[in-house]
């Protein structure tokens, strides 16, 4: 399956010149000018290069992905019975499971700006895979009347051209808008000068560590030029291969001079470490994250950890959510892509902690959701959410300052109030004078948010039921009772005749 590799395993070397070789057919421009020929396949050579593009990779692969649906009041409700995302965040085509699949994807974007798939679809409409392939086998042709399509080179060598209704194209950051640039491409000489780096120190310790420069000094004179190449070559394979190492035995006076820079003079640890850092820059990856702990400390990495989901990661999901829901889901506007930073977000313990106390102690996260967020099964009775004993909302608080107001009278505060109004009711006539004054006060509360509100719904029954100490489905015979419009002056009058006759 070459076509799903990152690079194509049985690719030959690029200083192979046979006709089977990639020498004569690699762009002229992919040197760079430390002379080194410089491609995302090289490049990934760099282990600071590679180790940043597994973590945006698999970063971008392991975010869970979810659908859903908007309601009519503003919120939304997650869909799971729908083909997208079952091709999606089930089986994005034959051959794949979707953590290979975004993983390969978000290598071919971090590594060469642009990622395709072509669209297989049923005869519903209904795509049902999405077929990776390579970006170095896709090219893009501009039509006359300014539209697109692309030409694609298959695995058997033959060319094919696809409309861009059949391919789904991810980009990167683009100058024209049609294609991504490759950051590869657009760094090629500081990964030149890596790749070259690394290169020389290769062959630094393939030396035993010493530098292979020198001269020898001959007081005499060769006979002739001969004579001194044939010296020179008996030399070198004196000191090459399996004999390197041997002691070297020189005739005639002749002294050998050791030459050139050591590593130390050309920096050479220190221009490794700026590589590293440079390419971290490059893939805006933490440094940490890619083992670079030279000026790490315990403050800043969990800093550094959260400016990366949100300076680093979210921008890629972004580019996700909205290249899909633009190109994949053309016919449904009311469904809503997102990938689930909860994971990334999840902290320690303690953190998780505090933060489900929170949610749960100021009522907007039901104890319920906090166990679902922790893998847990939901328990019966914690669907509700809690609210401080010490916190109304506002049209209850509004509602206890006019009853505030209506309830000072002259005079002391034991002072009773004229009762003369109440209306008569079969009560015993041992009932308490502050009972009825209770009962009173309680009904015109319930009487006037009933009639600001306009109806009794079941919100309105639960708390009459509550406020008196009756069953739900007494007071919902007393609500069929009543006459409409709802006014709060009889609402007051049949609320206290209605509590005064428990």
């Amino acid at each position: 399956m070459g076509l799903f590799n990152f690079f194509d395993r049985f690719k030959a070397s690029s200083n192979d010149r046979s006709a089977g070789g990639d020498f004569f057919f690699e762009p002229v421009a992919a040197r760079s000018a430390s002379g080194i020929q410089v491609s995302p396949d090289r490049a990934l050579r760099l282990s600071a290069v590679y180790a940043c593009v597994r973590i945006l990779s698999e970063t971008m692969a392991s975010l869970p992905l979810v659908i859903y649906r908007q309601r009519a009041d503003g919120g939304k409700d997650r869909v799971t019975d729908h083909w997208l995302y079952h091709l999606l965040a089930r089986r994005p085509n034959r051959f794949q499971n979707p953590f290979e699949w975004r993983e390969m994807l978000q290598g071919h974007l971090a590594m060469r700006g642009n990622a395709f798939c072509q669209i297989i679809s049923n005869l519903k409409g209904e795509i049902t895979e999405l077929m990776p392939l390579h970006p170095d086998h896709v090219r893009m042709e501009v039509m006359d009347n300014g539209d697109f399509r692309y030409r694609v080179r298959m695995q058997s060598g033959d060319e094919t051209v696809l409309p861009r209704g059949r391919i789904w194209h991810l980009r990167g950051l683009s100058s024209d808008g049609l294609m991504g640039m490759s950051p590869i491409e657009l760094a090629r000489e500081s990964l030149g000068m890596a790749l070259a780096a690394q290169d020389y120190g290769a062959r630094f310790f393939r030396n035993d560590a010493k530098p292979t420069g020198g001269w020898i000094e001959f007081p005499g004179a060769f006979k002739d030029a001969e004579a001194k190449r044939v010296f020179r070559d008996s030399y070198q394979a004196a000191q090459a291969g399996s004999n390197r190492g041997k002691v070297l035995v020189l005739e005639n006076g002749m002294k050998f001079h050791e030459v050139g820079v050591t590593n130390k003079d050309a920096q050479f640890l220190e221009l490794r470490k700026f590589q590293i850092t440079d390419i971290a820059r490059l893939f805006r990856v933490p440094p940490h994250m890619i083992a670079d702990l030279d000026r790490a400390t315990f403050s800043n990495i969990e800093q550094q950890s959260l400016e990366f989901v949100m300076h680093t990661m979210t921008p890629w999901v972004e580019r996700w959510e909205a290249s899909i829901e633009s190109d994949l889901m053309l016919e449904d506007d009311q469904l809503e892509i997102e990938f689930d930073f909860a994971n990334l977000m999840r902290g320690d313990a303690a953190s998780r902690s505090a933060y489900y106390q929170s949610g749960i102690q100021n009522g907007w996260l039901t104890r319920n959701e906090a166990r679902v967020s922790e893998n847990l099964n939901p328990l019966q009775g914690l669907d509700q959410p809690l609210r401080p004993l010490n916190m109304v909302e506002e049209e209850d608080a509004e509602e206890a300052e006019e009853e505030k107001e209506d309830s000072q009278v002259p005079g002391s505060d034991t002072e009773p109030s004229d009762n003369t109004n109440l209306p008569s009711a079969p009560i015993d006539h041992e009932l308490s004078l502050r009972f009825r004054m209770l009962v009173q006060s309680t009904s015109s509360r319930l009487a006037r948010r009933i009639a600001k509100k306009g109806s009794i719904g079941v919100k309105e029954i639960e708390l009459i039921a509550q406020s008196f100490g009756f069953d739900t489905a007494y007071v919902e015979n007393w609500a069929e009772q009543q006459a409409r419009p709802l006014l709060e002056k009889p609402l007051t009058d049949s609320l206290i005749q209605f509590g005064l006759n428990r």
